[in-house]
């Protein structure tokens, strides 16, 4: 690897590894992630992902054992909880630099590897506690690895696709194999070349897959049976496929705003140049690997755009093969992209410390978490009101109820395939509150005005003056005050 390119990242993962300490685990999704793994490790428990005390098929387990690994590294902290994601996102800009180096050549390979280090959309993966920056290392090995096999006739480069698309699936599920599949077939019929797929030591390929990728999923089946099957695949893949989880998200140009805000600056680079260009890019026969690189970018795109449910970081794979055509259209203005992507760090270094950290500071429950600790020595009751906080969970160890009428709670527990699936927190019902004590409750501010609407006989006080959660003091005096309030 070039030492220039080499030393960059090193003082990348550095400085994200530095400000990564200052950083909470977040609501709403951080939280069930880090909670998951610290349960798993305090059960010593390394299959079956488990959060406030049950079993969960939210995502396979590759995620959890690296959130695992660090924790039992580093402790369970901050730091510890965002490690993982740092070495994923270096290994992937050294996948972006190697596969383009090979493909093209060494300054075609730093200009890729500076563009995908320097886009928006990198700067928030490579410290969030989710599992694409691990996925999107997979996913795109399984594609550079084929790509490689189907260019210099090494077969046995195609057993690196089936052992990293073993990985895809083992952290982000069916996708991990189906979409790379789909790409390298659509790719092989508009080259013509679909006799290659006789050569791609199928059987060899399958027992690697399976013995990585599969082997989870078995041991899952054998253990919770139709549980697991109705939860992981019905609701957590089927359903979130055919059914918008966030139905104002679905909208036909989703992925396109994602682009040019995810792969800013260089989305808006990119179509200054093809504009510039665009008459020889027009007349100019494609070479296959500009086919490939397109094909593969466009197919991540268009196939999650199918698909009902949208989220910023689900295109992310076609990242890769886009900063790669960037660092082929700015080839001879290596000038430009250095001190582009030295001006982009530097933003992002100030980004980090003056925006990024109070940011997710802010979005945190830990400081409620400790103002549970500090205020509740009586080890009264603490309970959820409206939007759960799991992260408030992680910090305090407390279990904390989601308190509602006990006419709405069969209502919101899990029932088969459908949202409320993730519904896998405790419940109380609020007519089993206990009268004449303290009881602590979390809500955030925007639903504070509801609950005391609620219960309009209950007396509260506001121990924190937080953005994103708050922590009320309720009493409540009698079970005659327990009766439901007008919500108008």
């Amino acid at each position: 690897m070039n030492r220039t390119v080499l030393w960059a990242l090193i003082a990348g993962m550095m400085l994200v590894l530095a400000g990564n300490a200052w950083m909470p685990v977040t609501d709403p999704v951080e939280s069930n992630y880090a909670l998951t793994a610290r349960e798993m490790l305090e059960a010593g428990d390394f299959i079956s992902p488990r959060i406030y005390g049950n079993f969960w098929y939210d995502k396979p387990i590759f995620f959890y054992w690296e959130l695992i690994a660090a924790f039992s590294l580093f402790g369970v902290n901050d730091f510890a909880a965002r490690f993982f994601p740092v070495v994923f996102s270096a290994l992937n800009v050294g996948a972006v630099y190697c596969f383009a180096k090979k493909l093209y050549d060494e300054r075609t390979a730093v200009c890729s590897a500076l563009v995908f280090a320097t886009t928006t959309s990198f700067f928030y993966l490579s410290r969030a506690i989710i599992t694409d920056m691990a996925f999107v290392f997979f996913f795109n090995a399984v594609l550079i690895s084929f790509y490689l096999a189907y260019r210099s006739g090494n077969r046995r480069l195609y057993l690196a696709s089936f052992f990293f698309a073993g990985l895809a699936v083992l952290t982000k599920g069916p996708v991990g194999i189906l979409m790379p599949g789909l790409i390298l077939l659509v790719f092989l019929l508009v080259r013509r070349r679909t006799r290659e797929l006789m050569h791609m030591m199928w059987v060899p390929g399958i027992v690697i897959f399976a013995a990585v990728g599969g082997y989870w999923y078995y041991r899952m089946y054998a253990m919770h049976g139709m549980d697991f099957i109705t939860n992981f695949f019905g609701v957590h893949n089927f359903l979130r496929a055919t059914v918008s989880e966030h139905p104002r998200d679905d909208v036909w140009y989703y992925y396109t705003l994602i682009f040019l805000l995810g792969f800013f600056p260089w989305s808006f680079v990119m179509i200054a140049r093809v504009k510039a260009k665009w008459q020889e890019i027009r007349h100019r026969k494609w070479s296959e690997h500009v086919i490939f690189l397109v094909l593969w970018a466009g197919l991540v795109n268009v196939l999650f755009q199918l698909m009902a449910t949208k989220y910023v970081t689900y295109t992310q794979p076609a990242f890769l093969p886009l900063a790669i055509l960037a660092g082929r259209l700015l080839r001879g203005r290596e000038r430009f992209v250095r001190r582009l992507a030295a001006g982009m760090g530097i933003f992002y270094l100030v980004l980090n410390f003056a925006v990024a950290v109070p940011l997710i500071q802010s979005h945190s429950g830990r400081a409620v978490a400790e103002k549970i600790e500090s205020v509740n020595t009586g080890r009264h009751l603490v309970v959820s009101y409206g939007d759960y906080s799991a992260s408030t969970v992680y910090y305090s160890h407390e279990r904390i109820p989601w308190i509602v009428w006990r006419s709405e709670i069969a209502h919101e527990k899990p029932a088969g395939i459908s949202w409320d699936a993730k519904n896998v927190m405790p419940f109380m019902a609020i007519e089993d509150l206990p009268v004449g004590e303290p009881i602590y409750v979390t809500c955030i501010p925007r639903q504070a005005e509801r609950m005391q609407r609620e219960l309009p006989n209950a007396k509260f006080r506001r121990l924190t003056e937080q953005k994103y959660l708050d922590l009320y003091e309720m009493v409540i005096p009698d079970a005659a005050a327990k009766q439901k309030g007008s919500m108008d």
